[in-house]
């Protein structure tokens, strides 16, 4: 069975329900209960559960040390391309956007590495607007092996493929995918989605079983916060979770919880989610599973990202820009969404050691996952 499939037979009308009258009982248990249970999931994201963020947040604290240790992987983005065949109203790449479109040559991609690379990074994260025939396949399995001859973790966030084409990606040395549903409502997945392949709920929502299938070390999900009611939106990603885990266990999993952020024509968000929510929705999800890598890219303030450290995130970006050649140009104002945290790495770098963490640039090898 799909994974639509098995969405298709769940209630969405009874989670809500139940999600919305889970009582302190429930919340109590829910917090020591066995990790894997997505009752559990629910109630700890359930408006009940906000009164029980100090006991959930020492859970978590303590899962994550148990499991990580203190050590905090540090990325960084590099934007691609903002050509974008999509209309999407809470995007500033969407193709009815009059801002300067640009895709990195071979020359403009070694020149962006050039900057990143003296900074410490060895985990890059190769992002794109989606557009199938200027920026494809064709082009990613250009790119891909110019940027893998000097960063050891390559991941990509871009439209979704077949299995076929995560496939090529794989053998040119492609590490994790990130692939985020945006909601998984699809009544307000066809509002925000107005042109394009991107319309087409369903073959977004297949995506991370076609990713598996290619055999993909790690793969990402993520909902963005403020669509549709974070609550449901962050439940039904567990359920991803859960089924993707159970049937392609081999690939690691990792979740990023982006709340909406401004951009040029973008909207106001649906339902608000406030710091404390953000809080929430960590240690819930690290209750749930020990195992989860969890990211905190720079959408968040630098003070609300230093507070979050101890909680549960283990990945994080820094010095990030969000446009393509921006790390050049950093004047050149072809962003997807503002940034909060505009410190270099070396400034959060500086606050991870000073709060006892210890930054990571690299934590892997070729052959730790059996790649040749």
């Amino acid at each position: 069975m799909s994974f639509i499939q098995q969405l298709a037979k769940l209630s969405r009308e009874t989670l809500k329900l139940r999600l919305y009258s889970t009582t302190p009982t429930q919340v109590e248990a829910a917090i020591v209960g066995e990790q894997g249970n997505l009752d559990h999931l629910l109630a700890l994201l359930s408006p009940a559960a906000e009164a029980y963020i100090e006991p959930m947040a020492q859970r978590a604290a303590a899962l994550t040390r148990r499991r990580f240790g203190y050590n905090i992987g540090l990325y960084l983005p590099l934007y691609l391309s903002n050509l974008c065949a999509n209309e999407c109203d809470y995007c500033g790449f969407t193709m009815s956007n009059k801002l300067k479109r640009k895709v990195l040559s071979a020359e403009e991609l070694a020149a962006e590495m050039a900057v990143i690379k003296p900074q410490g990074f060895d985990s890059i994260l190769l992002v794109s607007g989606e557009h199938e025939t200027k920026v494809g396949l064709d082009y990613f399995s250009s790119v891909l092996p110019q940027v893998k001859a000097q960063f050891s973790h390559v991941a990509m966030e871009v439209q979704p493929l077949s299995t076929k084409a995560y496939d090529a990606l794989v053998a040119r040395g492609l590490d994790a995918v990130m692939l985020y549903q945006e909601t998984y409502d699809p009544t307000t997945y066809q509002k925000h989605h107005l042109r394009g392949n991107k319309r087409d709920y369903g073959y977004r929502l297949a995506s991370p079983e076609r990713i598996a299938q290619a055999g993909v070390d790690k793969i990402g999900l993520g909902v963005l916060l403020g669509l549709d009611d974070w609550r449901m939106d962050a439940l039904l990603m567990g359920h991803h979770l859960d089924y993707l885990e159970r049937r392609f266990w081999r690939s690691r999993y990792s979740i990023s919880l982006p709340r909406l952020r401004p951009c040029v024509g973008g909207i106001t968000p649906k339902v608000q989610l406030s710091d404390r929510g953000l809080v929430q929705l960590i240690c819930a999800f690290r209750l749930f599973n020990e195992q989860l890598e969890i990211s905190l890219s720079t959408r968040e303030t630098p003070k609300l990202r230093d507070n979050l450290l101890g909680l549960g995130i283990t990945q994080m970006s820094a010095g990030s820009r969000t446009d393509p050649g921006g790390y050049v140009n950093p004047d050149a104002q072809l962003d997807q969404f503002e940034i909060s945290d505009e410190r270099s790495a070396a400034e959060v770098v500086k606050v991870l050691r000073q709060r006892g963490f210890t930054p990571v640039w690299k934590d892997w090898e070729a052959n730790w996952i059996g790649a040749s």
